[in-house]
């Protein structure tokens, strides 16, 4: 295992051609598992785990690592299978979503390869609302599940997803009742973060599942005889996306004439190893890492400002 994240820095070429890397991994059974490798900060063997008071079933304990102390939680049990066993020959991948660090148990980690992101697929239709899974894919003939993480980490501790007050009292959205948002993000838990926060704005929004829908949205407003720029107030789109990632998606709004001047903020869970300059090279307008709801809200704010002449676009 010594060495299998060594030239994880080196990947950041991957971004911007639609594909990624996944570390794959098992739960002690005989069904695969993928996480982005952009997300990961480090894997080890399961270190010696103390117990918090009223913590959450999932939560296995905390680990001292590296100076600091982080949450270890149970993927198995997160996902409503027995929890796992024989803890001190299990592995935990130390992650960083939405600002923060924490780590995820599993049984064993095998190897990190390289995929596209066309090759990566919604879940099956029917999966249920309770499911857990973002994505799918196959590797060597072998089912390969993606862990909506966000669906988790939003039960074990939830978010605040409110807007405050004086947010609000900002927002000018009766201004722009006939433009909406468009959202593109795979997760739904995600996708109805987004949406609370707009609606409190007053604003409606259209959600697409990724890149690859949200593209279809557009050019299908554009076959119309609609121009999606007075359509629309701006894109919020995530970045990890099954079919089309956001950095596809924004490269290729911006390579259609009649979609070019679309205001687009990637909004994503890739905190910590975002690579600010693939922002600026496929040209979206913003970026925003998840989740805090006021931050988003003051985004959509400044929009409306810039649509009703109050307000000034920030240069790149």
């Amino acid at each position: 295992m010594a060495g299998v994240l060594d030239s994880v820095n080196q990947r950041t070429q991957l971004v911007g051609q639609n594909r990624l890397e996944l570390l794959l991994f098992n739960l002690g059974d005989n069904q695969t598992y993928g996480i982005n490798v952009f997300k990961v900060k480090e894997v080890l063997q399961c270190p010696p785990l103390n117990e918090i008071p009223k913590r959450n079933p999932v939560v296995r304990g905390v680990a001292h690592i590296r100076g600091g102390t982080i949450p270890i939680m149970d993927l198995r049990r997160a996902t409503g299978s027995a929890p796992l066993t024989n803890l001190e020959t299990c592995f935990v991948i130390i992650t960083e979503y939405n600002r923060s660090t924490q780590g995820f148990l599993v049984k064993g980690v095998e190897r990190i390869v390289n995929m596209n992101w066309g090759d990566i697929h919604p879940p099956p239709k029917g999966a249920g609302r309770e499911n857990y899974l973002t994505a799918v894919t196959q590797v060597d003939n072998r089912l390969v599940e993606i862990i909506d993480v966000e669906k988790i980490l939003a039960e074990v501790s939830p978010m605040l997803d409110e807007v405050s007050a004086e947010v609000i009292q900002d927002a000018q959205a009766e201004t722009t009742v006939l433009k909406h948002v468009l959202v593109a993000d795979d997760s739904a838990i995600a996708r109805k973060q987004i949406q609370r926060v707009l609606a409190s704005l007053g604003i409606k929004t259209t959600v697409c599942k990724d890149g690859a829908e949200a593209l279809g949205y557009l050019t299908d407003l554009v076959a119309e005889g609609k121009d999606p720029y007075h359509e629309l107030m701006m894109v919020i789109s995530d970045i990890e996306m099954p079919e089309m990632d956001g950095y596809t998606f924004t490269a290729e709004v911006r390579a259609n004439p009649k979609l070019a001047n679309m205001h687009i903020i990637l909004h994503t869970s890739l905190s910590g190893v975002f690579n600010e300059a693939m922002v600026k090279k496929v040209g979206a307008n913003d970026f925003l890492a998840k989740f805090h709801p006021d931050e988003l809200a003051k985004r959509v704010n400044a929009r409306i400002k810039v649509l009703t002449g109050d307000g000034f676009e920030m240069e790149d």
